[in-house]
This record gives structure tokens, sequence and C-alpha cells, in this order.
């Protein structure tokens, strides 16, 4: 049984720095009863800690939310006592954007560890929250440093919750002991289809307990259910003070939505009274980049391309905006069917301008695994048969291909999704496709859900297991550890990439070290 059948089974800056406002509603906050209310108390607050993320060279994003309407504001120092610090006047926090909003920092110096706190001020008094601290680091402009990050995905699912009785979600103290330059979230942040109860039975007699809110009481369907799943999270100390000292990178999967959701899907499960997906999908988009410091964009899309320095470009792919509906997934002659035309199309040309060592392809889908969705369709990339490419593999081939032809370099995978550690060696020499040059995909996760595997590899691609640590039985929970994340560094001076695959206490259980090829 995989985590899909269980959970169809119910299972549970001023000055030098410049700014731009992101999403952070209007210039005026709504006034109504409950908001007024709230103006009438004491000084505002800071509810959630502070976030920062899709952090470059030159910018970088900062997110907060408070408790009423309010601006944000932000100052910015290379010092940690915040001497010269620079003060920047954010945006108004507001009901619209369920009191979030964030910030772009432009201007910023390249190589730097920056500190910034973030205030909020009334808008009718002359009175300011207390601060709440983050601090984090640009990339470098050149090859005087390191870089290093870590990654991961799934968090709160298949019903494992918060346990206070556990510390919480303490693996992000293991990744925070690495400290990374930035966190590479895989997708499945929030459970927004894992509804939670307050105990469960686990297989050897003991108890798990679970923090539960409204929210997490059920599935989430309106945009203050979708938006309950991310404070649901935040509610963890642990991810709160990760949160505060390393940025994010986040890109999104299934789960911030619905289990294996696709465009135009209509559901069929009793526990949704709104059956539309693309309904779903709207409100859980709204949500995520409302509550994750995601850089926004007009259109509200989330693949883009993160530049840090000269070692390292990340390419944030979303495999699921534009994913083909789950069936056998083995047509022929099937086009744009998992990143569409138009994601294909930027992926290729920034691949083809990219001037940095690595390129790390962040996927929401391993490529090789096959992952069903019940008894005859495919959730995923890779159908099973081994031979030449069908379905959404086809995509995949084209992008190898086009990569080979255009002397594309040093391509390294990483996603999560299948809640269990892996690394995949993709050799030509033994695929039913071969028109692509060899490379690496790595596999890690959950952070903090139930543990599966393995999933069978297929070998279109010719996919070689290198290691694997699954779960010894379906749906294992966090008690039990088989919680896991990846770490990445990339030597400055030998621009060699090495990738450890860790478990929940920061364990390294295998290692591979990358040599560029020039």
């Amino acid at each position: 049984m995989d985590r899909r059948s269980v959970l169809r089974g119910g299972l549970a800056a001023t000055g030098g720095a410049t700014l731009a406002l992101l999403s952070g509603g209007s210039a005026r906050a709504t006034r109504t009863p409950a908001t007024a209310a709230l103006l009438r108390g004491g000084r505002p607050r800071l509810t959630h800690g502070v976030q920062s993320g899709d952090v470059t060279a030159r910018e970088g994003v900062v997110w907060a939310r408070s408790d009423r309407p309010a601006r944000m504001l932000v100052e910015v120092s290379r010092r940690p006592d915040f001497r010269h610090a620079r003060t920047v006047h954010g945006p108004v926090l507001t009901p619209d954007t369920d009191l979030t909003g964030k910030a772009l920092l432009r201007g910023l110096p390249a190589g730097a560890e920056l500190h910034y706190r973030v205030r909020l001020a009334d808008l009718d008094r002359r009175v300011t929250s207390e601060p709440v601290t983050g601090r984090f680091r640009t990339a470098p402009h050149d090859r005087g440093r390191n870089v290093r990050f870590v990654w991961s995905g799934d968090l709160a699912g298949q019903g494992w919750g918060i346990n206070p009785d556990l510390g919480g979600f303490r693996i992000f103290r293991a990744m925070s002991a690495v400290d990374p330059d930035f966190f590479l979230c895989s997708g499945d942040l929030v459970y927004s289809d894992g509804p939670l109860a307050e105990t469960v039975k686990l297989p050897d007699g003991r108890t798990w307990r679970n923090l539960v809110t409204p929210e997490k009481s059920a599935v989430a369907q309106t945009l203050p259910e979708y938006r309950g799943q991310f404070r649901y999270n935040l509610l963890d100390a642990n991810l709160r003070a990760f949160n505060a000292h390393v940025p994010m990178i986040y890109q999104w999967d299934d789960h911030e939505t619905v289990n294996n959701w696709y465009p135009g899907e209509i559901l069929d499960l009793p526990q949704y009274t709104e059956k539309r997906v693309d309904v779903l999908a709207a409100r859980a988009r709204r949500a995520a980049f409302e509550y994750t410091p995601m850089r926004s964009s007009r259109t509200g899309r989330i693949y883009r391309k993160i530049s840090y320095g000269p070692l390292l470009d990340v390419f944030v792919l979303d495999m699921r905006t534009y994913k083909s509906p789950n069936d056998a997934n083995d047509s022929p002659t099937q086009q744009n069917a998992l990143l569409g035309a138009e994601q294909s199309a930027w992926l290729k040309r920034e691949l083809r301008r990219s001037k940095a060592t690595w390129k790390v392809m962040a996927a929401d889908l391993p490529i090789g695994l096959i992952v069903p969705d019940g008894s005859a369709a495919q959730e995923g990339i890779a159908q099973g048969d081994g031979g030449a490419p069908l379905g959404r593999e086809r995509e995949i081939a084209d992008l190898l291909s086009y990569a080979r032809r255009h002397r594309v370099r040093n391509l390294v995978w990483l996603t999560a999704d299948v809640h269990y550690t892996a690394a995949h060696f993709y050799d030509p020499s033994k695929a039913g496709f071969s028109d692509f040059d060899p490379f690496w995909e790595f596999v890690s996760g959950p952070l903090n859900a139930g543990a599966f595997g393995p999933n069978k590899l297929e070998g279109t691609f010719g996919a070689q297991l290198k290691f694997a640590q699954p779960a010894p039985q379906a749906n294992t929970s966090p008690a039990d550890g088989y919680q896991f994340f990846g770490d990445v560094e990339i030597d400055a001076h030998t621009g060699t990439l090495t990738v450890h695959l860790r478990d929940l206490d920061g364990k390294a259980l295998y290692s591979q070290a990358l040599t560029p090829r020039r």
C-alpha cells in the first residue's frame, strides 16, 4: 500500500536598497467591526514569525503576518545589533491577504550575511509591535565561498501533525544545524486534504497526539480553510525558528490542493462539497502565495529560476498546473502533458542561457519511479513499460534531448513526493530511450508525514537504483523515524557537488560526489 492508497482510504529597503511591495493589500485597511475591535487593543503583534525567500545576490523577499491591519516596517543591517540599519516602510497588511504581506528588497550586497527585523506600525496610533528578527545570506557574485542548501518536502501528512510530546517538527532542528544558504521545499508544504485527529493509536500500542485546529479538522475547500493549513504548520516553534534563519525556495505539488489533482478534474469524494478542482486549486494557489516568501508575479506563475551565483541556478518547476489527466499515461503522441508548452519553452531557453556550473532541476515529481493513482491510472511521469517514451515521459525525453543537443551540462534533479529517500542514476546505455547525457536524481522526504516506499523504477531513461531507505510498512509514523532531508554542497574551488541524504537527526545515510563536466 502506498501513501496515495492511504489517502484514498481516508487515513489519516530604503537608502542603498530599494523596495518593491508585493502582496501587501491596498494602501488603506478595510474597517469592519472586527478590525475596529482589534484596533482598540494594545500593540500590534506578529503572529507567525518571519520568513525570507527567493534570495539571490541582490534581492530577497521578507514575509510577515499581523494580528490586525498594520504597516510592515523592516530594518536591514549587516550587523546583528542593527547599527547603521536602514528602515524600509513596507506594505499595509490587510484582511484582503489574511493580514499577510511581503516585500522585495533590491540592491542588496552580494555574498553577505544580512540581519533583518520586522515591526508592525499601528495605523491610527504611534505604537509598534515588538520586533521579530531574522537573517539570510545573499548569493556570492564570484567563487569566493561554497554554496550549501537543503531540500525536502511533505509536512503534516497522512494524519501526523504537530506532536508536542515528540518536540513537534524536530527535523527542522537538524536541517538548521547544517547552516544552509537556503531550503528548497519540493512541495506538499501543507496537506490541505489531510484532516487530523487529536490522537492516533500506533501499532505498538503507543498514542500519537496531534495539535489540532478547526481548519485541520476537515479537508480544506474555502480560501480561509486553505489559509489555515499554512497557519497550522507555523504554530511549530522549530519551523518558525528555521524560517527566521534559512530562506526558502518554495514549489507546490498536489497536497496544497488535493491528492493527485490535475486541471479540469471533477472530484468523486464524499468529503468535498466543492467538486471542481480548478476552483479548489485557485484558492490553494492564493493561500500559497500569501503564506510563503515566494516572489510574486502578476501572472501567479510558480515556475521560475533562482540564480545563486556562478556555481548554481535552481530551476523551480511546476508539474501540477499544466498536468494531463491521470490515465494510463501511455499515449505515443501526447505533448505538453506535464510542464505545458509555455513552461517547456521557458525552461529550454533559460537552461541554454545559464552560465552556472550546476543546474538543479527542482521537480515535484520523480522521473523514473512508477507512482500509480488507483489500479489503472498513473500519477507520475513514468508509466511502466521501460520502452520508448510514452505519455508524460515524452516531454521529459524532449527536454533531455534538447539539453544534450545544446550542450547544457551538469543537470541534477531533486525531488520529494514518494516519502522515502533514494539516489537514482540515469544511464542512457541501459535505457529504452538514449538521446540524453547521464544524470543523477536524488529523492528525499518526508519532513513530518507518513513514510512509505519503495516505488518501482522503470527503464525508459535507464534509471539505476544506487540507494534507498524506505519505511518498513506503509504510513510509518514520524515517531519511528524514516523522515529525511537532503543536503547539497558545492565546492567553490573544484566545483564538485556533493549530495548527502540525511535522516531525522541529520545523520548521513548516503553520499555522492559529482564532478562537473566542462
